[in-house]
């Protein structure tokens, strides 16, 4: 792979002589490396043998490798702490605390940690590998002790996906050349600027000091002052834009141009495509809200949002779809915004597909949008090339991780630099605390107006407050962190938080073994999304959507349903030869921000049923393909391997629990509900 990245996105720190910072005791440690181990353990290769012919030597270093080998158990502690939200931590840490314990051991494990010797009792690490496996296949369905349930599948999806994407001083994973991975290679530098598009605006606190951060804003036409009694910098402009993503960025963008200075505010840094790596650990960690470790409170949904200069235009998967002309109509007639039927907004749609590039077509699948156009042809079902923010050969299976190419027309390529170009600035590596409200005097107006925000640098360099002082303020930070910051502001309004639509996500996948040369490439490869299935109901109206998504090893490893040591390794040598298709349903039920990383959101039961007829669709589109075993991501490793005749064995199976009157995550049902980001991006059609 191509070397030069940005530090950050290089390895993240992770290796080598990393300091780390969790607190956890030695016996906790030593209890979540026993986990680990039990979640990945040291196989035998005359097990592989059955299944291999002649395994190369790094599938045999793989199969002999343990979760508990440094710096996995390590990794999934910082993460834990780290991202965690306060109850989970202090949950993980009392069952680790119980377990590192013969007493707690005996409580939580019964029976099986009984010995032969004194004292007869054994704490969970010197129970055997074999007894440890049975206890974690036990835990995971555990359908009573809800909460030892959460933390072991919190733990079981920290550990796979710290295994898979950790990479070493040099970039690598050990697992990766076993697996069928390679991390793009890609060096046609023809679209990537030698300078950086947003240079002459941009303020990156990641290189400043309470020194020099004055100078630098006032070098980029601000008025700043210093206010040493209240350790504060004051910062005038006309307008005060939270959030550089879509919203922000196009905001931005004509505002400046209309003569207006406008200061933007993005908590995360700037890249360019010359920094991008590529890599699926650091790039979550340095891109994503969270670190890509974002869940609702219950732990049922994972949700994926961007946090870097660009926003969700950094990271999504390319797919720009236009609204669909359905639900314009639907929102000006059923919710009296008459704005989304008027040639205005449709103009203005145009001018944004415009500035990004939009294409139609694409000149070359990926191995997924090959299986699904495949599929579809062989069913008689149409199928339609998704439009995207690039040219039409943009074959890029990275842009999760940011577009090395620099061919994908994200906010950061586009509006910004129009809005650098006419005048803005964009301050990075700072958060909005709270708006800036006063009380209004002038009765015929509302009881509070803004005046700016109060901001705070993430860098233990600047230790002075922002006052960033607007004649208008705009929050742009997607419908998971406007809430927080309204909230914190001390606006009080009962609707705050609440409705939040997410367009929920579930996934078929469909093994095609190397022996189907029908299909080229590996699953990660080729452009993300750029096939389309819509599947309707009897009155024509669209239930769900079926695409493909980015998986990188170390999310492909955390979705998979976990059964058994021996079957994740199995599935993950599948790796590159398993294709994934998502089922998308504009969702009628909602759910609710509470706070900043606190989501909560519930299906209905229409939702429900959409979502199990999108799934059933993509089960039989995978078959149709020839897919030698289909499955979906129940927490009982739900699959079938199809060999053509048995299709009464076939439907039964589409027709097995999928969905049932219980929530669709619970138990023996589909394990995990993953989601599209919240961001407003336009990326599956509805928003």
């Amino acid at each position: 792979m191509r070397r030069e990245c940005h530090p950050l996105l290089r390895s993240g720190g992770k290796g080598g002589e990393r300091k780390y910072r969790y607190g956890l005791s030695s016996g906790e440690m030593e209890s979540l490396a026993s986990i680990c181990e039990t979640l990945l353990p040291p196989l035998p290769l005359d097990s592989l043998k059955k299944k291999k012919d002649q395994p190369s030597q790094a599938v045999q270093s793989f199969w002999s490798a343990s979760g508990s080998q440094s710096p996995v158990p390590n990794e999934v502690a910082e993460t834990l702490v780290k991202r965690g939200l306060i109850e989970a931590v202090i949950l993980v840490r009392v069952v680790l605390w119980m377990l590192a314990t013969r007493l707690g051991t005996l409580l939580l494990c019964g029976s099986i940690c009984f010995g032969e010797k004194w004292p007869f009792i054994n704490k969970y690490s010197n129970i055997s590998l074999e007894k440890r496996e049975k206890l974690m296949q036990r835990w995971l369905k555990h359908r009573f002790l809800t909460p030892i349930r959460l933390a072991f599948v919190f733990i079981k999806d920290l550990c796979l996906f710290v295994f898979f994407s950790w990479v070493d001083e040099n970039a690598e994973n050990p697992t990766w050349e076993a697996i069928g991975y390679q991390v793009d290679a890609e060096d046609n530098t023809t679209n990537v600027p030698k300078e950086k598009p947003l240079q002459k605006g941009i303020v990156e606190t990641i290189n400043e000091t309470d020194a020099t951060l004055m100078q630098s804003l006032a070098q980029k036409g601000l008025k700043v002052e210093i206010d040493n009694r209240r350790n504060i910098l004051k910062i005038k402009s006309d307008i005060v834009i939270v959030g550089s993503g879509c919203g922000g960025g196009v905001a931005a963008a004509v505002l400046a141009n209309s003569g207006q200075k406008v200061v933007v505010l993005e908590k995360g840094n700037y890249f360019t495509p010359a920094d991008y790596s590529s890599l699926e650990g650091p790039s979550f960690d340095q891109m994503y809200e969270s670190g890509g470790v974002f869940a609702s409170v219950d732990g049922k949904i994972l949700l994926q949002a961007g946090s870097t200069v660009g926003g969700g235009s950094a990271i999504n998967w390319s797919a720009s779809i236009k609204t669909p002309h359905d639900v314009l109509q639907e929102w000006a007639e059923n919710h009296k915004l008459s704005l989304f039927s008027s040639p205005e907004y449709l103009s203005a749609m145009e001018k944004v597909c415009e500035r990004i590039g939009l294409t139609e077509n694409c000149t070359e699948e990926g191995f997924q949008n090959q299986v699904l156009r495949k599929g579809c042809n062989n069913l008689g079902l149409k199928v339609e090339y998704v439009p995207r923010n690039s040219s039409e050969n943009h074959y890029c299976g990275s842009c999760a991780y940011g577009c090395r190419r620099g061919d994908k027309q994200g906010t950061e390529a586009t509006w910004l630099v129009d809005a650098v170009h006419h005048g803005a600035v964009i301050l990075t590596g700072c958060k909005a605390e709270r708006f800036i409200l006063q009380k209004n005097k002038s009765r015929d107006q509302r009881k509070r107006k803004c005046l700016g925000v109060m901001a705070k640098s993430l860098r233990n360099s600047i230790t002075k407050r922002l006052q960033i002082e607007a004649k208008v303020t705009i929050s742009a930070c997607g419908a998971l962190l406007t809430p927080p910051l309204m909230i914190s502001s001390g606006i009080k309004n009962m609707n705050i938080g609440r409705n939040l639509h997410l367009h929920p996500v579930l996934m078929a996948w469909g093994y095609f073994p190397d022996s189907t040369p029908e299909f080229k490439g590996k699953s990660y490869e080729g452009g993300i999304i750029t096939s389309i299935h819509k599947v309707h109901s009897r009155d024509s109206n669209v239930k769900a959507i079926i695409e493909t998504p980015a998986l990188g090893p170390g999310t492909f490893a955390l979705l998979c349903p976990w059964v058994s040591g021996l079957d994740i390794k199995d599935r993950m040598l599948k790796y590159a030869r398993t294709a994934h298709l998502i089922t998308i349903i504009r969702d009628k039920g909602s759910g609710e921000v509470t706070a900043e990383g606190r989501i909560r959101y519930e299906l209905d039961l229409s939702d429900k049923v959409n979502m199990k007829a999108g799934l059933q669709q993509a089960l039989r589109i995978l078959v149709a393909a020839g897919a030698v075993e289909v499955g979906t991501h129940r927490s009982d490793g739900q699959r079938i391997k199809y060999t053509g005749t048995n299709e009464k064995e076939l439907e039964e199976f589409l027709d097995a629990g999928m969905c049932s009157g219980r929530t669709i995550v619970t138990g023996g049902e589909l394990d995990t509900l993953w989601l599209c980001s919240s961001d407003g991006e336009l990326q599956d059609g509805y928003k």
